[in-house]
């Protein structure tokens, strides 16, 4: 993906979170000269902050995700009381643009539409080895209510209404009748070992440096700072 595209993606998905009544926090906005300085030095190792994936398909609008983390804990922190579990993000699913079929190994997430038009999720259990269970049935809580879907059915969730998802809940989801703003509430969150996808693709885009970038990806930090 080029960073000129990328940039175009960082502006109107900021235009679309604020147009729905929503603020990214100021750290958002730092440029990257400002991100290196020491006291955002939390905030790399959080790696919080944008990150636009295409999962190295370079297919953006058809399979992608704009994402922004605003808050997170340490993997090495789990366990301990009186520590940082959790982690919040807000992303943007376009209309009919896939998110990808995966599942996590540790982390328990809330996925919320914020806004927008129809999240679509579609569900299958995990089988014994983590796999993909292609005929159970699928219950999870929906705004604390059990729903129920036939394995690979698709839970449709309307601005305002949530569900939570554990490890073994494999998913994918799109946006439907329109872009829609996706909060999330989890346990720590780490994109770099606890993504486990149904097929053989990337976490993160490969970026081509045509252009300055506007902000720094997650998946700069460690090349840029």
């Amino acid at each position: 993906m080029k960073r000129s595209r990328v940039n175009d993606i960082l502006r109107e998905g900021d235009a679309f979170i604020r147009s729905l009544g929503h603020t990214l926090p100021p750290f958002a906005y730092l440029s990257p000269e400002a991100l290196k300085a020491a006291d955002h030095s939390e905030i790399k190792t959080r790696r919080m902050g944008w990150d636009i994936t295409d999962y190295g398909a370079e297919t953006f609008d058809e399979m992608g995700l704009f994402l922004f983390t605003t808050r997170n804990g340490l993997n090495a922190d789990l366990g301990r009381k009186s520590a940082m579990l959790y982690a919040e993000k807000i992303m943007i699913s376009r209309d009919r643009q896939l998110s990808p079929m995966h599942r996590h190994d540790l982390k328990v997430e809330d996925i919320i539409n914020r806004g927008g038009g129809t999240l679509v999720i579609e569900l299958f259990m995990a089988d014994a080895a983590g796999g993909i269970d292609r005929s159970a049935e699928v219950s999870v809580m929906v705004d604390g209510m059990i729903r129920t879907v036939s394995a690979g059915g698709h839970l449709k969730l309307a601005p305002g209404e949530s569900v939570t998802l554990f490890p073994n809940n494999w998913h994918a989801f799109w946006g439907e009748g329109g872009d829609v703003l996706i909060g999330e509430v989890s346990t720590v969150n780490d994109d770099l070992t606890d993504n486990i996808f149904e097929k053989p693709i990337g976490r993160f885009s490969k970026i081509e440096e045509d252009e300055a970038p506007l902000h720094l990806l997650v998946s700069d930090y460690d090349t840029h700072l």
